[in-house]
């Protein structure tokens, strides 16, 4: 690969940037930046880390809601999932005899 005057402008151009970004970093100004910078960014991390506490709760709750919600709006459809379930599940085949058999579980509990 050759390098051509576009990629020697390119490299010299991007140096050029850096050396500024340092020198405006190294400023009072800069230090100021870096040190907002530095407490927003922790200040985010607590907040996720507590954030991620409360995730399991919130989906429980969320689960319980939803299904109270379906419930009280639509009560057949409990009913009618199950019997859909049984459609799919229960009407594969039957079991040989002397197999245990599973319980179908309840769909929205």
């Amino acid at each position: 690969m050759s390098v051509n005057a576009k990629h020697l402008a390119t490299f010299i151009l991007g140096a050029a940037a850096g050396v500024a970004a340092h020198k405006y970093l190294q400023s009072e100004e800069g230090e100021k930046l870096l040190e907002d910078l530095k407490t927003k960014a922790n200040n985010l991390k607590s907040e996720a880390e507590g954030t991620i506490d409360k995730v399991p709760e919130y989906f429980e709750e969320l689960k319980a809601k939803g299904a109270d919600t379906l419930k009280s709006n639509f009560p057949d459809a409990e009913a009618f999932f199950k019997d859909l379930y049984e459609k799919f599940v229960g009407g594969k085949g039957t079991a040989a005899e002397g197999t245990e058999v599973t319980p179908n579980p309840d769909p929205i509990s």
